[in-house]
């Protein structure tokens, strides 16, 4: 398939820029390739930034990113009307929302109002201004990058934002030999400013894109999938550990992304490995735990866990 070549191409190439962070590329693609975003959550300095950038430059599309601070407003992002002297009329002024792949860094740094200026834009690939709807470019896709919560200046995300994310990633600090690899790079002159400089090439373009997502909307899914979906989705609501389940979207979000891998695995049939393997980056924002489980130390990545042991796999 067409899909697991281009995929395989991505990684080979994102490997000149990136040292360590295949899985949370991939995720990354899979949501770009079945029109999902990404929320990646992490301290700073782990490279959350240059995954953007890359992916960005190898698919040669149109980049922008916004730095959300507490008085960013919604009109800095979509953009605004702006009176023009010259002539006496109201032109637009476009924001950086229009772009393909948008980065919002730290996006939980922003109160929710200017948070929820992302809310049209990503459900409906438009934005309205002064009454006047703006389609987006396509493809258009949003990376959000947030800080962990409980560092200082964090505004948590509005339920009804999250839950437009098609996947959480949750990217930890680097093991010892993955830092150790990252400073020779850094030693040897790489600048992660300067991305051509370390050899980078854009070996993708956006109409193979639609390619690919072309061929995986033909990938067959059985309906002891579907049933396991329901299944595990519905299993979030009902889970004596889970103050909020999962929403029908996030069902949705498990099949299309399910679709999507097993296309990437050269596959034309989705297997109940790849509904567990995307589970936990699909539900883990869609979710809320009691806070009883929470005092016991349990998080959401072990109740999804326990979750999927409970369910029964489909054969």
């Amino acid at each position: 398939m067409q899909t697991a070549q281009l995929v395989s191409n991505l990684l080979s190439e994102a490997r000149k820029t990136l040292v360590g962070q295949e899985e949370p590329l991939t995720l990354l693609i899979t949501a770009l390739l079945c029109g999902g975003h990404v929320l990646i959550e992490g301290p700073p300095g782990t490279a959350k930034t240059l995954m953007a950038k890359t992916l960005a430059q190898m698919i040669q599309a149109d980049f922008r990113r916004i730095q959300f601070t507490p008085d960013l407003m919604p009109s800095d992002v979509v953009g605004t009307q702006v009176y023009d002297l010259s002539n006496g009329q109201f032109r637009l002024r476009k924001g950086p929302i229009f772009t393909q792949i948008l980065l919002g860094d730290e996006i939980n740094r922003a109160p929710a109002k200017t948070q929820s200026a992302l809310l049209e834009a990503m459900e409906e690939r438009q934005v309205t201004i002064e009454g006047q709807r703006l389609p987006l470019p396509e493809p258009f896709f949003v990376i959000a990058t947030q800080n962990p919560i409980e560092y200082e200046g964090t505004y948590p995300l509005p339920e009804a934002q999250l839950d437009r994310f098609l996947f959480k990633v949750v990217i930890d600090y680097a093991s010892r030999e993955v830092e150790t690899e990252v400073l020779r790079r850094y030693h040897l002159g790489f600048d992660a400013h300067q991305l051509t400089t370390s050899g980078l090439r854009a070996i993708v373009t956006p109409e193979a894109l639609t390619v690919c997502r072309a061929e995986i909307a033909q990938v067959q899914v059985e309906q002891g999938i579907l049933n396991y979906i329901v299944a595990i989705v519905q299993a979030t609501r009902n889970s004596p550990e889970l103050l909020v389940g999962a929403s029908l979207r996030a069902g949705i979000a498990l099949l299309l992304a399910a679709k999507t891998l097993a296309a990437i695995y050269d596959r034309n049939y989705v297997t109940p490995d790849d509904v567990k393997l995307l589970a936990r980056p699909v539900l883990r924002h869609r979710i809320i735990l009691r806070p009883e489980a929470e005092i016991e130390g349990l998080n959401v990545d072990t109740a999804i866990g326990r979750i999927l042991n409970r369910v029964e796999v489909p054969r």
